[in-house]
């Protein structure tokens, strides 16, 4: 067969919820009905998402989730980070709902990926398409580090990541990576958002600022930093 094409029906407690989120993506509402029940279709190019609304829903107990496999996943991940911020003044990395960075998968080989937790508390899992899998050979933090987003990204656990976090980012080995040490406190500092320990937060991204780095190593994490800074725009000033 060919040219089928599969659209997920996810829930949500009001399409007046989800919509405008995603209009802030890049998508555009394609249909809407509000009798005799709830409903609205959305789309954003060949990414077709349809919602159904459940007043009594509570998204903290959604096991609502897709897949979407893209060509183009830091462009797609940008692009939705940008409409963030252009609609609510910083890209959402806490809370419902929240966008994850594009990471590698230690439990997917070869696949990089991010995840949106849209108003519904589904999860929309964006992955790269198949590349041949990469060895990390930059030490323990690396490999602590993938298996912490296992846990916080995939698994939707900030918890038991930041717990895998703080017992390698307070053995310090001098065999690490800086580069992986900056991604690591900078990940921690993203859980702690999550977990709401703002203040944490603060100091993580603060101690990512103050590891030295060299000019090549600053120009490969400039997307680190700039979500660094993403998470601290927010907070309060200290």
């Amino acid at each position: 067969m060919a040219n089928e094409m599969t659209i997920p029906l996810l829930p949500c407690r009001s399409v007046d919820d989800v919509a405008p989120f995603y209009q802030a993506l890049g998508f555009e509402v394609t249909y809407r009905q509000e009798r005799p029940n709830p409903y609205v279709t959305l789309r954003r190019e060949d990414l077709h998402l349809h919602f159904f609304g459940m007043p009594q829903f509570d998204p903290a107990d959604s096991y609502g989730s897709c897949l979407v496999l893209v060509d183009d996943l830091v462009d797609i991940h940008s692009a939705f980070a940008d409409g963030m911020r252009a609609t609510y003044g910083k890209v959402l990395v806490s809370g419902v709902p929240r966008m994850t960075r594009p990471r590698p998968r230690r439990n997917q080989e070869g696949h990089f990926g991010f995840s949106i937790v849209d108003p519904g508390g589904n999860w929309i899992r964006f992955v790269g398409r198949a590349t041949p899998p990469e060895t990390d050979d930059r030490g323990g933090l690396a490999r602590t580090l993938h298996n912490a987003v296992v846990q916080g990204d995939s698994r939707g656990n900030p918890a038991q990541a930041a717990r895998i976090l703080d017992g390698a980012l307070g053995r310090p080995d001098p065999d690490d990576d800086p580069a992986v040490r900056v991604e690591a406190l900078v990940y921690r500092a993203e859980l702690a958002l999550q977990l709401d320990e703002p203040e944490s937060a603060r100091e993580l991204v603060r101690q990512a600022r103050s590891i030295p780095l060299d000019d090549g190593a600053r120009d490969a994490l400039a997307d680190t930093l700039r979500h660094a800074e993403d998470l601290i725009a927010g907070l309060p000033p200290a």
